[in-house]
């Protein structure tokens, strides 16, 4: 997820190197982040549809090699065209990673730490903005852009390796009638936590696969309502990241800094993520998801407003810094432990995947819209639009979102009706 978060996020100061060497402009470098959220829609689409059928392990794998080999591609690019056809393929591997990510990481957690680890996961993925964005600060003005997709995709290869080892999800494989794969998996963590004496668990007497759940089930009952929370999340989400963050040093740039001064102060306030996703873990359990979700929507908001008025460059660096913090605290909260949490174990990453494409396919004309207004109204456009997107998201999950703190996934989905049949699994997993 590291590696996952720093492709993404080495965009920024790519693409302001870029324009910097007349290899690129504001215009092309709207068609390359559109490319890479092209890649993601399908990636997120594709990773849904392969997890629920093939398992979470395959899919993991799959998405890993994909961006990791694009993005040694992208290292040798010959121009800026290249570069875009070679981020849409990277954005594949990138759209599908952060679908199965947190939602496998979802289905090993208990209730009571659910959400904390599943923040505690987007504290390293979101650490990756603050490293690309450094690392950019360091390498690129000496060694150029092109070592930033190297790094990427060898970080991407090593972990293949090292993931290979990954555990298949118990939930997914009792899901599909295979109890004694899941039970299998399930003793040997139990036996690695609470060492060889665990208490004997009553045997399932009838053993069967639950009935394959249709993607139809998304938009019926309960599940309607968590569907639509679910896609706005993620379309807020999207808009911030890569409509604010990911274009800072194109906007400092535009504003007659240097390269390295536009870096250097990007840098200084994407360290607002690993803060604001570490503030999130804390407040996962204590604090809750929906609470969070809200809360933090409108405080983003208010620092949102508040941005475009300053002048001097402590305060734009401070206020900046504060934004972003807030943004990985609802990151944190909304992308990594919520969205995962709202929808049944046979049906979870279609629903988690349904909702990241929507994501994805919204803000595939973003940069665009924000190229237009930053033209047009400057960086107090551009901000307006992020923080009425912020306003609709705190609304929407005041009044459609459910608090899924300290319950078991099981029954945050129940549902008085047939749409969903849920799988029996052991607490103690």
């Amino acid at each position: 997820m590291f590696f996952d978060g720093f492709d993404i996020y080495l965009a920024a100061g790519v693409l302001g190197a870029l324009v910097r060497e007349g290899l690129s402009d504001v215009d092309r470098n709207a068609w390359f982040i559109s490319a890479t959220f092209a890649g993601m829609t399908v990636g997120a689409w594709l990773a849904g549809i392969l997890g629920d059928r093939y398992g979470r392990r395959f899919t993991y794998q799959f998405n890993l090699a994909i961006f990791g080999i694009a993005s040694m591609a992208a290292a040798f690019a010959p121009d800026i065209l290249w570069l875009t056809g070679f981020r849409f393929v990277m954005g594949l591997g990138l759209g599908a990673e952060i679908v199965v990510g947190y939602g496998t990481l979802s289905e090993f957690m208990p209730p009571a730490i659910r959400g904390r680890f599943a923040a505690l996961l987007a504290v390293f993925t979101n650490s990756a903005l603050f490293a690309a964005t450094f690392g950019g600060f360091l390498i690129i003005p000496y060694l150029g852009w092109r070592w930033m997709f190297a790094i990427a995709g060898i970080g991407a290869g090593i972990v293949w390796l090292l993931r290979k080892n990954m555990p298949e999800s118990p939930r997914w494989l009792e899901s599909k009638g295979r109890h004694a794969e899941a039970e299998a998996i399930t003793r040997r963590i139990e036996e690695q936590v609470y060492g060889s004496q665990v208490a004997p668990v009553p045997a399932v007497h009838t053993p069967i696969a639950a009935p394959s759940v249709p993607l139809s089930a998304l938009f019926q009952g309960q599940l309607l309502s968590r569907t639509v929370t679910g896609i706005v999340i993620n379309i807020v989400n999207n808009l911030i990241t890569h409509g604010f963050i990911t274009w800072m040093p194109t906007f400092f740039l535009a504003q007659g800094m240097t390269v390295t001064k536009s870096l250097g102060f990007t840098a200084v306030m994407t360290l607002g993520a690993p803060l604001g996703a570490f503030i999130g873990c804390l407040l996962a359990e204590s604090l809750g998801r929906k609470r969070g979700i809200v809360l933090f929507s409108f405080v983003a908001l208010a620092i949102g407003l508040a941005y475009p008025q300053a002048d001097h460059p402590a305060l734009v660096m401070g206020l900046g810094f504060c934004l972003v913090a807030c943004v990985f605290i609802l990151g944190a909260l909304s992308i990594a432990a919520y969205v995962p949490e709202l929808f049944p174990t046979e049906i979870r990453l279609r629903g988690v995947g349904l909702c990241s494409t929507a994501g994805r396919l919204a803000n595939i004309g973003i940069p665009f819209l924000i190229a237009f207004l930053y033209m047009q109204g400057g960086i107090t456009a551009v901000l307006g639009l992020i923080s009425a997107g912020l306003f609709v998201q705190g609304v929407v999950v005041f009044v459609l979102g459910v608090e899924t703190k300290g319950m078991a996934l099981e029954a945050v989905s129940t549902e008085p009706s047939d749409i969903i049949i849920h799988s029996r699994v052991r607490q103690s997993a």
